[in-house]
């Protein structure tokens, strides 16, 4: 593969993974940013064990879908 393919790869599923979440809502947006981190946390705290990785997805997802977008908690708490 040559170095031009390299980077267009991961730059064109980036492009499409981004476009994914245009018609998201906040809190879908948070559960899939807290899975992916999760994802990459979980993988590398267990040297990349599938188990890790996934269990850290769940854990992540669950923790971004209950996180609030700034600006729905700040006009909750700034009336």
């Amino acid at each position: 593969m040559t170095p031009a393919r390299r980077c267009a790869l991961p730059g064109l599923l980036l492009a499409v993974a981004l476009s994914g979440c245009a018609g998201m809502s906040p809190r879908d947006q948070n559960t899939a940013i807290g899975a992916g981190i999760g994802a990459v946390s979980g993988s590398v705290l267990t040297g990349g064990d599938a188990l890790g990785t996934l269990g850290g997805a769940a854990i992540g997802g669950l923790i971004g879908n209950q996180i609030k977008p700034y600006r729905h908690w700040h006009r909750q708490h700034h009336r």
